[in-house]
């Protein structure tokens, strides 16, 4: 499946289901309704916004942590090619603030 994002501020973000599901949870869409289709509205943007900054700060420290972990143990660092949370969040967030700029709804599973 995947999630495709809308507003008329935008233009449409396609994500992946596991991808569209974790942002959709971080800003607080955690039941199954809201998972399948919903809206944010201009008002519930800023706190959206605030959540996700809140999780990239997180996920960018438990990075820095197992990264120093491993040079503690005199491992070199795992060069893996996993992307990171605040590279899949951008886009969503770069519409959140276009929509937030020109008071528009994000709409999903419409």
């Amino acid at each position: 499946m995947l999630y495709k994002f809308k507003s008329k501020a935008t233009g449409d973000l396609i994500m992946l289901e596991p991808n569209g599901r974790q942002i959709l949870r971080i800003v607080g869409k955690n039941d199954t309704e809201s998972l399948t289709k919903g809206i944010l509205l201009p008002a519930d943007i800023p706190a959206a916004l605030m959540a996700l900054e809140a999780a990239i700060r997180e996920d960018d420290a438990r990075q820095q942590h197992s990264n120093a972990e491993s040079t503690t143990q005199s491992e070199e660092p795992a060069h893996t090619e996993r992307v990171t949370l605040r590279q899949r969040a951008a886009p969503f967030i770069e519409m959140l603030k276009r929509c937030l700029k020109e008071n528009h709804e994000l709409v999903w599973g419409v």
